[in-house]
């Protein structure tokens, strides 16, 4: 199996739909942690500009606030959803060490919904896709373009679900 549309935990007789990611509009912190630091490293330049040792400060500022954003960057970057034609799987990267994977058959899943909510979301185009299953609601926030992965969702569910439902029954 080619390794480029393949995952971890992947069943042998599984086949990949579709993959998607949170909008980049998540590492929005790390970017702002990454400015804040350059500009408090700066601000002692600007008063005392003939010190060039002050530069230091600057370079420090820089290598701090992008492991910050690095930081952010691989929790963006490694969170994935993945909808098979089996399941639907959720795997969260919080950080180097922290990983949650949440995996649900897609004959569990009853409603998909979505929702664009505020100024911010409809200009940037994320959301949020609540998943409605017997146990309870899987809530995926910041999503990019929720209707369009609601829909896809959807049509993979008619599709899969049902046969799914349908082989454990007979």
């Amino acid at each position: 199996m080619n390794k480029k549309h393949s995952f971890e935990g992947q069943h042998d007789d599984e086949k990949i739909l579709e993959v998607f990611r949170r909008h980049p509009i998540t590492m929005r912190r790390g970017l702002i942690g990454l400015l804040l630091l350059m500009l408090l490293g700066f601000i002692p330049v600007t008063i005392w500009p003939t010190n060039l040792d002050l530069l230091w400060l600057v370079l420090g500022g820089l290598i701090l606030g992008s492991l910050y954003m690095f930081y952010e960057w691989i929790s963006w970057y490694y969170s994935i959803y993945i909808i098979t034609d089996q399941r639907f799987v959720q795997v969260g990267q919080k950080g180097l060490f922290n990983r949650t994977i949440v995996d649900l058959g897609l004959d569990k899943i009853q409603n998909v919904n979505s929702q664009i909510a505020g100024l911010q979301q409809t200009m940037l185009g994320f959301g949020t896709i609540i998943i409605q299953t017997f146990v309870g609601d899987l809530v995926l926030e910041k999503i990019h373009h929720p209707q369009e992965i609601q829909t896809r969702l959807i049509k993979v569910i008619k599709k899969h679900g049902h046969q799914e439902a349908e082989e454990t029954e007979g």
